[in-house]
């Protein structure tokens, strides 16, 4: 009879093991907003009773859903609750069929009062699997089909979070102070998985990449070095191969649940007064493709998985930021309610949201602060710079002959900063891990490189480089996202060429990359363009003036993009230069007398901090 009862408390600690998942795994006293729902995954739990007694938490709701295996908590943690661990039973029939001990931890010191990324940092792209693989053990795991196969395309390589803190002080040493990774979170689907965007488990780190010690490791590690880590959060979708798709908690839990419909990407139609219901539904509840099933943010259940998932990973990992993924897919009033609970729980707090349009009113919609016709109210700290990024490109490539092209297309987007509730916290760029590779967008140029550069690393906000920038990686101007997230030189042993060592560089990319810390590293230490006023004249024939400014600090950037040197009239500069007789050239250090006018050699972008 003890065998036989031994037998049976084995099989059912498997059974146990195998079939229950309660998320979030944990949470932690003294957070802000005291409840806190579970979702529990178990089969045939969901006539069951949950029950506990522990001081501070009490029982507020439960939640029964289509699927009888699901059971939905609801829990009110007071103030008075103390760091521990406490079993949740579940009972049916008066006997407990599930037991879980759940665990309530103490918060970091300070931990609501984490700074977030500022316009006086500078952030750093990467996308994991093809950034770095030190830890090549890890390269295929067990019951994950998507293999590593270096020349397949779309097919992952085997880069790593080992990888990233191996090169942290590279990072830093380049003069970055943030870190953006595309996602880490599982992504087990049968092909493509190598991107991230398609998760399969909200609550833990892709094995290939490491694990979920790993990520706080490499925040703790990036932290010591002055670098802040920002997630890349997906809400708008999961992957199909997401462990929930074989058994949905209801019938709402996906938009177009039970007849799948892509979405039109008809992004405007979330502020156009005249949007047809039509078009505002496929856009914000189309699937992106079919493997990427469309999460339903009005299902409240949904809601809070999603707004707890985001915090659970700030607190678990010490995180600083957080970068949105396809923010205007998402539906905008959950949005809404996810930006500013987050933004409640952390007051300094950083996210950024990406919105794809060329339209500065499209984007300017999203930020915080802003009053729109429609009333809606967001509390999204901060936008990537879309219109700006794609007005550089235009910029550096156009006819500066031709009216309205050129730099002028410069100068006419910054004139467009009206439209923000505060444009010097916008995030700029000129290309990510989605776009063809900025050298191969200006014909690889070098000249137009630096320039390109030198703007970014000099106007009102936050810069953001794609890794690789630095030693002018390309990828084909026909987009082909495997290519443009090609692998870093030296991240793998076999490569011939080493980023991080310099080593088979050519002089050009070795001059590049100096270029780039030289003026990362000026940044870093030049309030004026961290957090300073921005004056610009209007650009007319290949030439852009404009300053950068405080009470104690000023500079000026002068981007000269004709083929021949140009002589400028300092008098037309006089508001901002006054009687200064002499400048900095900030890339070369040599000082400069203004008496006689300003000289700026061909296709140059040059840097002055005035006297």
């Amino acid at each position: 009879m003890k065998k036989l009862f031994l037998i049976f408390a084995t099989y059912f600690y498997i059974y146990i093991a195998m079939a229950q998942r309660v998320e979030p795994a944990f949470w932690w006293v003294n957070m802000k907003e005291p409840s806190l729902q579970l979702l529990v995954h178990q089969e045939n739990i969901g006539t069951a009773q949950p029950s506990f007694d522990y001081a501070g938490v009490k029982l507020a709701k439960v939640t029964r859903v289509k699927s009888p295996n699901y059971l939905f908590i609801d829990l009110i943690i007071s103030p008075q609750a103390k760091a521990g661990k406490f079993p949740i039973k579940f009972s049916k029939n008066g006997k407990t069929v599930f037991s879980y001990d759940y665990e309530l931890k103490n918060r970091e010191p300070n931990s609501a009062l984490r700074q977030g990324f500022t316009s006086a940092d500078a952030m750093y792209l990467i996308a994991p699997d093809r950034f770095a693989n030190a830890n090549p053990a890890n390269d295929n795991v067990s019951g994950m089909p998507d293999l590593v196969e270096r020349n397949g395309k779309d097919k992952r390589h085997g880069g790593d979070i080992q990888g990233i803190t191996e090169h942290l002080d590279y990072i830093r040493d380049l003069g970055f102070s943030s870190l953006w990774i595309c996602p880490l979170q599982e992504n087990n689907q049968k092909m493509g998985s190598y991107h991230g965007y398609a998760m399969t488990d909200l609550y833990k780190i892709d094995p290939r990449f490491g694990s979920n010690e790993d990520y706080r490791n490499l925040s703790k590690e990036a932290q010591k070095r002055g670098i802040k880590l920002v997630l890349d959060w997906v809400p708008n979708h999961c992957g199909s191969e997401h462990w929930w798709m074989s058994d949905l908690p209801t019938d709402d839990w996906l938009n177009f649940q039970q007849n799948i419909q892509i979405t039109h990407h008809a992004r405007e139609s979330v502020q156009d007064p005249h949007a047809s219901e039509y078009d505002k539904e496929l856009h914000a509840s189309g699937w992106f493709v079919t493997s990427m099933p469309d999460l339903n943010q009005r299902n409240p259940l949904m809601a809070n998985y999603l707004i707890q998932n985001s915090i659970w990973w700030i607190e678990y990992a010490d995180l600083h930021g957080i970068r949105v993924d396809t923010y205007p897919y998402s539906d905008k009033d959950f949005m809404a309610r996810w930006s500013q609970r987050v933004m409640s729980e952390y007051p300094n707090f950083n996210m950024v949201g990406e919105e794809w349009s060329a339209n500065p009113a499209i984007v300017a919609f999203w930020q915080r602060g802003k009053k729109n016709a429609n009333g809606y109210v967001s509390s999204m700290p901060t936008m990537f710079d879309f219109p700006l990024q794609m007005a550089l490109i235009d910029a550096l490539n156009d006819d500066d002959k031709i009216y309205n092209t050129g730099l002028t297309k410069l100068y006419q987007t910054l004139s467009q900063d009206f439209l923000y509730p505060n444009a010097a916290q916008l995030v700029v760029m000129a290309d990510n891990h989605d776009i063809t590779r900025f050298y191969s967008q200006i014909h690889e140029n070098f000249d137009l490189w630096k320039m390109g550069l030198t703007f970014i690393f000099t106007t009102r906000g936050l810069p953001q480089i794609y890794y690789g920038t630095e030693v002018l990686m390309t990828s084909p101007m026909a987009k082909n996202d495997d290519l443009i997230r090609k692998e870093m030189p030296g991240g793998w042993p076999d490569h011939p060429t080493n980023a991080f060592t310099e080593k088979g560089l050519t002089p050009q990319q070795v001059e590049a990359k100096r270029f780039l810390t030289k003026l990362l590293q000026w940044r870093k230490a030049t309030p004026a363009v961290q957090t300073g006023q921005l004056k610009h004249f209007a650009a007319r024939d290949g030439l852009y003036v404009y300053f950068r400014y405080n009470d104690k600090q000023k500079v000026m950037v002068v981007m000269n993009k004709n083929k021949e040197p140009l002589k400028l009239d300092l008098n037309k500069y006089a508001e901002m230069l006054k009687n200064a007789k002499s400048a900095k050239n900030v890339v070369t250090g040599e000082m400069t007398s203004l008496a006689d006018g300003l000289t700026v050699a061909a296709t140059t972008a040059m840097i002055l901090e005035i006297k």
